[in-house]
């Protein structure tokens, strides 16, 4: 069995609940969506086997693996998060939501793009603030459904927007920032997440 890997890195957790943790990603290639304001090349990638996964990412200290995208649903399984946890691995996945995912996985993080959640267990739901009116309504729906943490996160529109001039895409972040912060305080249910790593300029 392979598993096609875009990139293997080693970083801070830069949002959402477990930010500022030190943790291995491992980026798996390919989604099943196209959002507009996606930021990530996740397209090509390398067929790899298990072995060959756990030799790259072990030459790390961190024990704490974020397997991301693209949409890593499309790839994972419970095989792989088994040797993971042989390994000694806390593995936490980041997903859109839309496909199942293996029930072993330690922490599920969804950031959904649809309207409904169908990969099984949530313990963070990751909610992206849009300002596009509709945000009140994602809140409720989402809020609704059980989760132990619930985090809203501000849409940086400069990968929406990439040949907007960058003042412009400033003021529209900013704006979007103090609806967000405006509407957390009205909804103490949510917490503010940033993306930090942007901010410190890691990955």
């Amino acid at each position: 069995m392979t598993y096609k890997i875009n990139e293997v890195f080693y970083s801070l957790q830069g949002e959402g609940f477990y930010t500022g943790t030190p943790a291995v990603f491992l980026r798996l290639a390919g989604c099943n969506l196209k959002c507009p304001f996606c930021d990530t090349d996740h397209h090509d990638g390398l067929e790899m086997e298990v072995d060959e996964i756990l030799r790259l990412i072990s030459s790390y200290p961190s024990r704490h693996l974020v397997i991301t995208g693209g949409e890593p649903a499309m790839h994972l399984d419970a095989a792989l998060v088994d040797r993971l946890h042989d390994g000694g691995w806390y593995v936490q996945v980041e997903t859109n939501g839309t496909l199942p995912l293996p029930g072993n996985v330690d922490w599920v993080t969804c950031s959904p793009k649809t309207d409904r959640i169908l990969c099984g267990r949530v313990d963070e739901i990751k909610l992206l603030y849009m300002a596009d009116g509709r945000d009140g309504e994602r809140m409720e729906r989402f809020g609704a459904m059980p989760a132990r943490c619930y985090s809203l996160q501000p849409c940086d529109s400069s990968a929406e927007n990439p040949h907007e001039e960058s003042g412009a895409v400033e003021r529209r972040n900013r704006l979007v920032l103090e609806e967000c912060i405006a509407c957390l305080k009205a909804n103490p249910q949510w917490r503010l997440s940033l993306q930090t790593h942007k901010m410190l300029n890691i990955r």
